[in-house]
């Protein structure tokens, strides 16, 4: 590992059931537990499914033409087992509209390899999901 590879963002406690995280550029975002509005960790987790997959694909076919329609839904299914809580049936849509003319038919002919790619290979959220990459938790003596 590099230090060019590494990604990280730190969480702070900044109420009751309240949490802002601040990544390396110190960009914000606040969540919560949806108590208070605002995003839970799960739907973060969501938006992270599908920003990433809709980067990717942007970045493949806007070359081509800049699309007049792109949103992305991802949904899922929250399940409690005897394994603990985790989601289920994870499903990314993408709904892309380009312009007529020769950019844009380029643009629509290339989106469904531009999804695929970014499933298969590219996205590192869904790839890292699809993995099974095990997560290390700790505690830091504070005393």
């Amino acid at each position: 590992m590099t230090a060019d590879s590494l990604r990280s963002v730190t969480v702070e406690r900044t109420g009751p059931s309240m949490f802002t995280a601040t990544n390396s550029r110190g960009d914000t975002i606040t969540f919560g537990t949806g108590s208070g509005g605002g995003f839970t960790p799960v739907e973060l987790f969501l938006a992270a499914i599908g920003g990433c997959s809709a980067a990717d694909v942007d970045v493949a076919t806007s070359r081509h033409a800049e699309p007049t329609e792109f949103s992305v839904a991802v949904q899922g299914h929250k399940a409690e087992d005897a394994g603990g809580n985790h989601m289920t049936d994870l499903e990314v849509a993408f709904t892309v509209r380009f312009p007529g003319g020769e950019g844009g038919e380029r643009a629509a002919a290339i989106l469904p390899r531009a999804v695929k790619t970014s499933h298969d290979k590219l996205c590192t959220v869904s790839r890292t999901v699809e993995a099974g990459t095990p997560v290390t938790v700790r505690v830091i003596d504070t005393d």
